[in-house]
């Protein structure tokens, strides 16, 4: 039976391991992008999700499935979709508005949505102020008072160079389930200018502290800097507290990305874990030049007070992309998740989305991919400004775009780290590489790794899973990492999908293959 038990676990595990989660497919609908995803800590089944411009989809089995909607608001829908879950189990829905009778901009929207009844019950807003634009908003709700807090930007006016123009992080927050908001109130001391670029004022993500204290991070002229509030939002600090200097800026270029940015996250751990109150901020820059954007993370222990050194979250070797993270605690047992892409395995656009899992308060991160296939942006699209991840109780749902050239989509991947993966792995005797390129014309290359002397066969099938190469048939083959060369010339097969697949004995790993005409 434990023999029996222990095969089964590999054969889950073996897909797990080696970033062979599964993928769903949330939506394709409009070029969808810049995802934002909530969990309802209270039932992890129930998921709610949007992108831009204005669509919003909802799960009520863990992310298998979706259901899709637009959204409307008396106010316009603008983009910039921010997700959230109060204690009560319902969904918000932060946005940008367009109002009919008012002016791009002009407010920060925030819906209300009951799962149970499948309604919109409230559709009020916040910043209004003359003709300044807000923008980039996120929101967290207090876990013990129910309390929602938001932050933002606003710019006298958005995307002029005007030395006279500036722009602010604001704050406000609702005490009544979003139906009624505080005005908004400047917590910056450094203003930023209105170009929307590094001496921007951005990217403000406010996060709760174990005593209903408030803590927002954000870059700008001054690097990335700090306020906190002790009193629910009311007085905040005097001076923004230095957290780094994040060279070269907020704003770089990525290859094949229309437009790629560092903004931090903030994270506090509330839970009961030995790190509790230990203040996060994950960022990305480009200190290390400019074809080696890295994932960083700084953390305090003292209410914000002081900031450890940045430390590089993303652990390969040093000269590849990794951008747009997004960082998330499960509030369960204080593991910290960073989702963000990630080019180690490529010299050129092709790309993966790796997850960062810490269980030690940041002391150390694990990276693994957790996307199914590379894709290959283009920068004639799109793509958006951020991915996004939540977390409870060891169920995972990252969420990100997908650019496959022009074609957008949007997708997330269904993870439970309640059984230990980093015990399973040594179990596990072998690995199997994405193969490139891929798409391929005629040719195409790929690698697989042995850990332990194992009889193993290598063999391409297709969409229907009949045999249509034989690679390697049932071979003895030693440890070690092994690199292939599959030429589909040689078997006369047509355009179309086909699967690259390594086996050894009851345990199986595949990679979706597409060859073109």
């Amino acid at each position: 039976m434990k023999k029996y038990l222990l095969s089964s676990l590999l054969l889950i595990f073996s897909f797990t391991i080696f970033g062979q989660y599964q993928n769903i497919k949330i939506s394709d609908v409009s070029s969808p992008n810049e995802p934002s995803i909530s969990m309802n800590p209270k039932n992890t089944n129930e998921l709610v999700a949007g992108t831009n411009l204005n669509s919003f989809m909802y799960s009520v089995d863990g992310g298998l499935n979706w259901t899709r909607q637009e959204m409307e608001s008396d106010y316009g829908v603008a983009g910039d979709p921010c997700l959230i879950t109060d204690t009560a189990g319902f969904f918000y829905y932060l946005h940008l508005s367009s109002p009919w009778n008012g002016s791009w901009l002009d407010r920060i929207v925030c819906q209300k949505f009951d799962l149970e009844s499948e309604e919109w019950i409230a559709d009020a807003y916040m910043g209004l102020n003359g003709a300044k634009d807000q923008d980039k908003e996120w929101a967290i709700v207090d876990q013990e008072s129910n309390t929602i807090y938001v932050s933002w930007t606003q710019f006298d006016a958005y995307g002029v160079s005007d030395s006279d123009k500036y722009s602010n992080i604001l704050f406000s927050k609702s005490t009544d389930g979003g139906l009624s908001w505080a005005d908004g109130k400047q917590i910056n001391e450094i203003s930023g200018d209105c170009v929307d670029d590094d001496n921007t004022t951005e990217g403000a993500v406010p996060a709760v502290g174990p005593n209903g204290e408030v803590y927002v991070a954000w870059s700008g002229p001054a690097g990335i800097v700090f306020d906190r509030s002790t009193d629910g939002g009311s007085t905040w600090l005097d001076e923004d507290i230095f957290i780094d200097s994040q060279p070269d800026g907020w704003a770089f270029d990525i290859p094949g990305i229309s437009r790629c940015n560092g903004l931090p996250i903030t994270c506090c751990d509330i839970s009961p874990s030995a790190y509790n109150g230990t203040i996060y901020v994950n960022w990305s820059d480009q200190r290390n030049g400019e074809d080696d954007t890295d994932i960083w993370i700084s953390k305090s222990t003292d209410g914000g007070d002081s900031w450890t050194e940045a430390m590089r979250v993303n652990d390969d070797p040093p000269g590849k992309q990794q951008f747009f993270s997004w960082m998330t605690i499960d509030q369960a047992n204080g593991d910290i998740y960073v989702v963000f892409y990630d080019r180690r395995n490529y010299d050129d656009r092709n790309t993966d989305v790796y997850l960062a899992r810490s269980t030690d308060g940041g002391k150390t991160f694990d990276n693994f991919v957790i996307s199914e296939e590379p894709f290959f942006p283009s920068s004639n699209v799109f793509f958006g400004d951020y991915t996004n991840i939540t977390a409870h109780n060891q169920q995972v749902r990252p969420i990100w775009a997908r650019a496959e050239g022009t074609s957008m989509s949007i997708w997330t991947a269904i993870i439970d780290m309640s059984v230990d993966v980093a015990e399973l792995e040594t179990f596990v005797p072998f690995s199997l590489t994405q193969n490139y390129p891929n798409p391929f014309i005629e040719t195409t290359y790929f690698s697989y790794k042995i850990t332990e002397p194992s009889r193993i066969t290598l063999a391409v099938y297709d969409l229907y899973g009949r045999l249509v190469a034989l690679l390697v048939d049932n071979r003895m083959t030693a440890t070690g990492k092994y690199s292939e060369q599959f030429d589909a010339g040689r078997y006369n097969l047509p355009g179309g999908v086909y699967y690259l697949t390594l086996i050894q004995k009851d345990q199986v790993l595949k990679r979706k293959m597409l060859l073109l005409e």
